[in-house]
Order: C-alpha cells, then sequence, then structure tokens
C-alpha cells in the first residue's frame, strides 16, 4: 500500500510532550502539594523539573520548569515512594494476606490497603498521597446506565463487562474482609463497602504505572504488576505520544525519560497506550458473501479492524479487498491476504468502502457529540460523566477524520 507523506508522516511521528493551548496555572503553592512534596522529599525525592499545574484543556497535570532535552531523565522516583504488594506485605495487613486462603490477587491487596489507609484518615503514613487522588471517578463502571448508553458500542460493552466484573470482585473479597475484623473497632462492612472498593478499583486501575514482581505463594497467579507511583501519576494522558518509562534495577527508581525535547511551561504527558477504534463493517451483498467471512475467520482477520491516526489499519483494509473480490478474482483470495495487488479498479473499490465506512462513523459520532451537548444543558448532575464521554467522543472523531484525510490522498492515486 502506498505510505503517505507530509501531514500524513507527521502525524505518525509519536512525540513525549503535546503543545498545550495555553500555559498553566502554577498550583505549587496549594496546602495538598505542599504536603505532598514534603512527604516525598522525606522518603528522598525531590522533583527538580516539574511543578503541578492546571491546565485549560487537561485539567491538573506537571509543567515543565525547564526547557528539557531528549533522553533527558525528567523523573526518578525511588521505590520507597512507591505503593506496591511489598508495601502491603510489609504493613499490618501482611499477615492477614500472607494466611488467608485460596490466596488474594494482589490487586485485592492493593485495594485492601488504600480504603484501610484513608479510613485512617490523618493516622495513615500514606495521607499526603491520598490526599491528592481523585475522590471520585468517571471510569466507565462509575457511569450512569443512561451515560453508558451514549458510549460508542465497543466501550459501551466494556463499561457493562467492566461493572460485572468489579461487582464479582467485590462480593467474592467479603470473606477475606472479614478476616480483619481485629483490625479495626467498626464493623469491617461499614469500611470495605462497594463503594470504597469502587474507589481503591478505579485508582489502581487509572493510575498504576507497570512494575513486575516475582511470584509469592501468598497471592493467586494473575500478574503483579501494578505500583502506584505518587506525583508522578499527576503526569496526564496524551494518546499522540510515547515516553520512556520503566522501574530501573540498578538505580532502584521509577524512571521517565524525554522522547523529544520540550519547552519550558509547557505540560508534560504520558502516554498509557494506544487508542484504537473497533470497526466490524462487513457488507452482505454478494452470493459469495458467506464463504468471504468465513476465509477471514479462518484467517484472524475478523477482528481488531481499526481506523487510526495512520489511517485504516492493515488489516481493515485487506479484510475489505477479500470482501471486495467479485467473482472472476474470487480465487486471488489467497494473494489479497499476503498482501498482493489484484488490480488498480479493486484497489480503488477497497478503498472507496473504507472512506464509505470513515464517513459513516463520523456522522455517527457527531451526532453523539449533538445528544451529549443536549443533555448537559438538561441534566446538570451527569455533567462529570457526560464531559467524560464527551472528551472520548471527540478523540474518536478527531482519528477519524485524520483517517479520511489519509484515505482521500490513497484514493487520488486511483483517479
Amino acid at each position: 500500500m502506498k505510505k503517505g507523506g507530509g501531514r500524513t508522516s507527521r502525524i505518525r511521528r509519536r512525540k513525549l510532550f503535546g503543545n498545550s493551548e495555553s500555559r498553566g496555572v502554577n498550583e505549587s503553592y496549594k496546602p495538598e502539594f505542599i504536603e505532598l512534596k514534603k512527604w516525598l522529599k522525606d522518603r528522598n525525592f525531590e522533583d527538580t523539573n516539574l511543578i503541578p499545574a492546571r491546565f485549560p484543556g487537561t485539567g491538573r497535570g506537571l509543567m515543565s520548569k525547564t526547557s528539557l532535552q531528549e533522553g533527558q531523565l525528567v523523573i526518578a522516583l525511588p521505590e520507597s515512594c512507591l505503593l506496591t504488594t511489598d508495601t502491603v506485605l510489609r504493613s499490618y495487613l501482611g499477615p492477614y494476606v500472607a494466611k488467608w486462603q485460596p490466596p488474594p490477587s494482589p490487586l485485592l491487596a492493593l485495594c485492601t490497603f488504600l480504603v484501610s489507609e484513608k479510613h485512617a484518615g490523618d493516622q495513615s503514613p500514606w495521607k499526603p498521597y491520598l490526599e491528592v487522588l481523585p475522590k471520585t471517578y468517571t471510569c466507565p463502571v462509575c457511569l450512569e446506565p443512561e451515560v453508558v448508553n451514549l458510549l460508542p458500542g465497543p466501550l459501551k460493552s466494556k463499561a457493562r463487562e467492566q461493572r460485572t466484573r468489579v461487582w464479582e470482585f467485590f462480593s467474592s473479597s467479603r470473606d477475606f474482609f472479614s478476616s480483619l475484623q481485629p483490625l479495626f473497632p467498626e464493623a469491617v462492612e461499614s469500611i470495605f463497602s462497594y463503594s470504597a472498593l469502587l474507589w481503591a478499583w478505579c485508582t489502581v486501575n487509572t493510575r498504576a504505572v507497570y512494575m513486575k514482581h516475582r511470584p509469592r505463594q501468598c497471592f493467586s497467579t494473575e500478574p503483579d504488576t501494578c505500583a502506584l507511583a505518587p506525583y508522578l501519576d499527576l503526569l496526564n494522558h496524551s494518546p499522540a505520544v510515547q515516553v520512556k518509562a520503566a522501574f530501573n534495577e540498578e538505580s532502584r527508581c521509577y524512571e521517565i525519560r524525554t522522547a523529544t525535547s520540550c519547552r519550558k511551561h509547557e505540560e508534560v504527558f504520558i502516554c498509557y497506550g494506544p487508542h484504537d477504534i473497533l470497526v466490524k463493517y462487513l457488507p452482505s451483498t454478494d452470493k459469495q458473501m458467506n464463504k468471504k467471512i468465513s476465509i477471514l475467520k479462518d484467517h484472524d482477520f475478523i477482528e481488531n479492524l481499526t481506523f487510526g491516526w495512520d489511517g485504516p489499519s492493515w488489516r481493515l483494509l485487506t479484510a475489505l479487498k477479500v470482501l471486495c473480490l467479485g467473482a472472476e478474482d474470487f480465487t486471488c483470495w489467497k494473494k489479497v491476504l499476503l498482501g498482493e495487488i489484484i488490480s488498480d479498479a479493486h484497489e480503488k473499490t477497497s478503498l472507496d468502502i473504507a472512506q464509505k465506512i470513515c464517513h459513516y462513523f463520523i456522522e455517527e459520532t457527531n451526532a453523539m457529540l449533538q445528544k451529549i451537548s443536549h443533555m448537559k444543558d438538561e441534566d446538570v448532575a451527569l455533567i462529570s460523566q457526560l464531559t467524560l464521554v464527551e472528551t472520548l467522543r471527540t478523540e474518536e472523531l478527531k482519528i477519524l477524520q485524520a483517517s479520511a484525510e489519509i484515505l482521500a490522498g490513497l484514493q487520488t492515486a486511483f483517479m
């Protein structure tokens, strides 16, 4: 397939830092950040590169104090600042975790610790960190049903699955919580409520960094790869950036390095992973359609068909090329799967369909954004949840528009 240039290649390039529309407002003077900085200093961490700030488009984040060069170490957070399953095992919860059968999951250990420390209030040594964590979340599992219905199809299904999974997580953990009763004068049911566990679950799943731990018999076989990283987790996510982030075994610090340079007073972003749009749009107008779909299924071409910043994925275009084969070319399906060009006319037909699909989703997304706008005016109570969905839908729209532009460029080669 012909590769694009110009703006297309600029889109392909991923950067560590995204430019804010305007400078952030310094928030390092706020009491919660003063306390957090003191707490971090006691644990041998002082940051000279970044400061907490509030930005118009992203809210609270971290702003560069000085110009940063490509490859520069931005943050090196010592292991003593990280909240991991090791932290839990060293705490008062350790003996209860160690003896519980069947062994609890690493996730349950982290969530239990967060709920317990939050309940401890001023008595918790983790209070300075807990104070800067969100009080509520707008994860899909927290959304009201009428808001979930506004999500793109795949996200809607994920939100419903997530709600079921978290409820099962809570229900299956009640006996373990009951075993902790000797630690508390209050009834554990009032401390480890569903809402409390949901908050902890969202904290871990939205803010944890990857840090692999060796398997331990006191935990279930689920991967033990999460660590909460105070201060570092103030970095906002941007889908258009990449970052070199990992735990350094030699320095015993979780490190983040720049991928490109960054100007003074710009917001620093981290990317938690790519954001794709799942597309399952398979026309069914010819007599061989069922056979074509069977071929795609047999060769694993029926899933993960996406539009992205770089245009339609190779898998999506390949699937469309198979679906566009005429009766006279049907025997060439193996060549199509291998990436061979059957004819210019066939290439053009598949690109035209890809463009129509893309525009269909653009129109659908625009319509949903209008609906969300009306709902924000009518239901103030749901404003934060609707704003989250609006952000997701807006990002989706930008991705689709980028794909449409790239497809238009590809189509000109066959005009």
